[in-house]
């Protein structure tokens, strides 16, 4: 309660350019508030919805299971081993702090589905420069189907703040003809 009490007339409806400003604002929220669930299942930047309960150790195996299975090197200066998994199959990313295991080798227009998981804390998957971002949790594994359309080095970088690393959490995938 204010020491003052306002005047009983105090409220003005809004006139000329004020008016105009709040219909603006109000005609925007409609359109945003229409727009968001048709984005969601229209625009074709979602996940595939595929998430699936798993502990981080059980994860942690699988991914070297993986990497036992797909090994064509190891990259000289951060010691990652580098996987060159076949087209059509699952490929599997650890996100811990503060990095990406594996370096992931793709082939060009191939499908693949790119199953994502923490072994330690929350982490961001930003995929470089295509603006591809998502969530990592501990305990989830999610799967996203993936088709490279053109070749190069991807960097993937980390955008959840994750601890005093965090500035160097970055992976690579390498799509290749």
């Amino acid at each position: 309660m204010s020491i003052y009490q306002p005047p009983a007339d105090w409220f003005k409806a809004p006139t000329g350019s004020e008016r105009t400003w709040v219909g603006i604002a109000l005609v925007w929220c409609i359109v945003m508030s229409i727009m968001m669930p048709l984005w969601h299942f229209k625009g074709k930047q979602n996940s595939s919805g595929e998430a699936y309960r798993v502990e981080p150790m059980d994860y942690a195996k699988r991914v070297m299971e993986f990497i036992a299975a797909n090994q064509v090197g190891v990259d000289e200066g951060t010691m990652r081993p580098i996987v060159a998994p076949a087209p059509g199959s699952d490929v599997y990313l650890q996100a811990q702090m503060w990095q990406y295991t594996p370096i992931i080798k793709l082939k060009l227009n191939q499908e693949y589905r790119l199953h994502l998981s923490s072994l330690d804390l929350q982490h961001g998957f930003s995929l470089q420069p295509l603006n591809m971002n998502f969530q990592i949790l501990p305990g989830w594994d999610h799967v996203l189907t993936i088709t490279p359309t053109s070749t190069g080095t991807f960097p993937i970088i980390c955008n959840e703040f994750c601890g005093i690393g965090h500035h160097g959490m970055t992976g690579q995938i390498i799509v290749e003809e």
